[in-house]
């Protein structure tokens, strides 16, 4: 496993075990409190936010994730433009739930999770192996091309945000978590506003 990958992965487990050890006050501390939400929002919540998780379960599908779409990122780029992409899909995650959850649906609840890095490392996945194909864990048979995938997951995360549909999932997190990859992965290949450097 690459480097920075394992050390994601592993980050979160320890994470977790000193959470479940200490008790809800990580999440007080470091979790992602919209403005409203009735928590306390410090700037370092950009990102400690997604390093805490709720279950095992959501520990779990996040980690198994960032391996599958993050090792090959990290193959094909280098640690530190991985890292760079990653984090930033993790900020502007959380920047777009603030802004959405926080001051139109008045969300009350802290934002946890490191699927805003997840979404991010899924679109970049899909933009350089766009043809690789992806199989769901409950249902391997179903095989889907990583470009399909993407647009799909995002216009059914687009649906259940603004339909308000299954609580206590931060969609728009997660479409922020999409458009943070985009733009690491545009700024890395100088396009669009980012100027013009060659291409990767």
């Amino acid at each position: 496993m690459p480097p920075i990958t394992f050390t994601l992965i592993l980050l979160n487990i320890l994470i977790y075990a000193l959470g479940v050890a200490t008790g809800p006050e990580i999440i007080r501390t470091f979790g992602l409190w919209p403005p409203g939400s009735g928590g306390p929002f410090h700037v370092w919540q950009l990102i400690t936010y997604s390093f805490l998780h709720g279950s095992l379960l959501h520990l779990g599908f996040n980690m198994i994730a960032i391996w599958m779409f993050g090792s090959a990122l990290e193959a094909r780029w280098n640690e530190l433009r991985y890292l760079l992409t990653y984090l930033l899909s993790v900020v502007v995650a959380a920047m777009t739930q603030i802004a959405i959850s926080g001051y139109f649906l008045h969300s009350s609840s802290p934002v946890i999770g490191a699927s805003g890095g997840v979404f991010g490392l899924l679109l970049a996945y899909a933009l350089y192996f766009p043809r690789n194909v992806i199989s769901l864990i409950f249902l391997p048979f179903i095989q889907i091309p990583a470009r399909t995938f993407v647009i799909g997951y995002g216009v059914i995360e687009l649906f259940m945000g603004v339909t308000n549909t299954t609580a206590g999932v931060a969609h728009f997190a997660h479409l922020g978590g999409l458009f943070g990859g985009w733009l690491g992965v545009q700024y890395f290949r100088g396009r669009g506003v980012f100027g013009k450097r060659p291409s990767a």
